[in-house]
């Protein structure tokens, strides 16, 4: 028996008919999630073309040759890197090839897994602070902004070991403001325009990129004065990174550009993965009960900690439902560099491929109820049994996330403190639409009544 309702959350209603290039890229700029047609929810691939041929691969055979097998035929989409470098440069994210790999190698050693353990004292008196903050909410909170402050205090821990350098509200108006302007494809990406022609979105961010590079230098700056390389987080590891094969350093651009990567990727996913979780118990409120006695048998009057996290295993298969249905980023896209065949296409080099996670999550071949809400799917017998490429919503292959322990870790000790001291209710009004620029957001925030027990 599974725990579902006769409901279906909040979705996107699947393009039935084709787009004209003016038409997509209108909806492209209001919602990257309205251009996924109907056929990309119940076929393994769809094929079009526009200014170019395009293919949105759901077939997980297929997903395995672009992330794994194949990968370096299928690079990150010049238009997708376009988007990101003005915040993160030739980042960890935005890099390719040799660049990309050193890279790697620096960052790696800070999420490895008894690192991330160490963490979970600063994860749990961060579910504390985010406890107290509801408790004087006055019965109402918009969930969103709760959950993004609370994991902002952790990722600034984690990479400056404080937060002293930021004012969270600044930072994140500065973000959204990133990803409204420059974070929207442009007429002139889809007619391929060359990358020297300036699209209007990056001009239009120059002022948020400023005020995100400009707390992030500040916290270098003032940790290069300390020089005490005794405070172990990531920032500490990028300053004294040296690559074994070439002994390079990292630039002081290169610090900035990962360090604004790693703040910015590593509180905003995160908070969006606990906000549609809060959401969905709310509509589900067999779930939450569930859910929260576990949470409480296992925590009585305690905030999580690591400890504890092996008696929860429900509230976390709650997380990884929900980032079924609301994918932290909903598409990919990837350039084409060789011929190749996928789910029995032939694939001509300078196609164009978009990997839809949100329809692949939602695909009628792969899932059943996909639309519907149910934590059942993540038992244990269930996941050990589907294929992993069905399911992606930290990526995969080489470039898998690098923080997706540290994300979990973080989500699950909060979302288990939060549900065994309170009770969410949906408020009045209609529910939030998922809507898509960088990240998979819900357009008008989750507002819930909130009742502590």
């Amino acid at each position: 028996m599974t725990d579902v309702a006769p409901i279906d959350p909040p979705t996107i209603a699947p393009l039935t008919r084709p787009l004209s290039l003016l038409q997509s890229l209108r909806a492209v700029r209001r919602n990257v999630l309205e251009i996924l047609p109907e056929a990309a929810y119940r076929q393994p691939i769809v094929s079009g073309r526009m200014s170019a041929r395009w293919h949105m691969v759901q077939d997980p055979v297929a997903l395995r040759r672009v992330f794994l097998d194949n990968a370096e035929n299928y690079p990150k989409s010049q238009v997708m890197v376009r988007m990101l470098r003005p915040a993160v440069g030739d980042s960890l994210f935005t890099s390719e090839g040799e660049s990309w790999r050193w890279q790697r190698r620096v960052v790696a050693p800070v999420f490895a897994q008894r690192n991330v353990t160490a963490l979970g004292p600063m994860m749990t008196a961060t579910a504390e602070r985010a406890t107290e903050r509801l408790r004087h909410c006055g019965g109402q909170a918009e969930l969103v902004g709760e959950m993004l402050s609370a994991t902002f205090d952790v990722i600034c821990e984690v990479a400056l070991s404080g937060r002293e350098h930021f004012d969270a509200k600044t930072f994140g108006q500065a973000i959204l403001r990133y990803f409204e302007t420059a974070g929207k494809a442009s007429v002139l990406d889809f007619l391929r325009a060359p990358d020297w022609v300036p699209r209007p979105g990056a001009l239009l961010s120059l002022g948020a990129v400023r005020t995100m590079h400009r707390m992030v230098a500040q916290a270098i700056e003032a940790r290069r004065k300390e020089s005490t390389g005794k405070a172990d987080d990531l920032l500490d590891y990028m300053l004294k990174a040296e690559d074994p094969l070439t002994g390079r350093h990292m630039s002081p651009t290169d610090l900035l550009h990962n360090m604004q990567f790693f703040i910015v990727a590593g509180h905003e996913t995160t908070a969006l993965a606990l906000s549609w979780s809060l959401l969905l118990l709310a509509l589900y409120p067999q779930v939450q009960e569930r859910a929260r006695a576990e949470a409480r048998a296992a925590l009585g009057d305690r905030a999580a900690g690591v400890a504890q996290l092996h008696a929860m295993p429900y509230v976390k298969q709650v997380i990884e439902e929900a980032m079924r249905l609301y994918p932290p980023v909903g598409i990919l896209a990837r350039n084409v560099l060789r011929e190749d065949t996928l789910a029995g296409r032939q694939i001509l080099p300078n196609d164009f491929l978009f990997l839809p996670i949100y329809a692949l999550h939602r695909h009628h071949m792969w899932w059943e109820r996909p639309n519907q809400f149910d934590p059942a799917r993540f038992s244990l017998e269930a996941t050990r049994s589907r294929d992993k490429y069905l399911y992606l919503p930290f990526g995969a292959g080489p470039r898998v996330c690098v923080g997706a322990n540290f994300a979990m870790m973080q989500a699950h000790i909060i979302l288990a403190t939060l549900v065994a001291r309170f009770q969410f209710h949906p408020t009045a009004g209609s529910l939030p639409t998922p809507t898509m620029a960088m990240t998979v957001r819900p357009d008008t925030g989750v507002r819930l009544t909130v009742q502590p027990l």
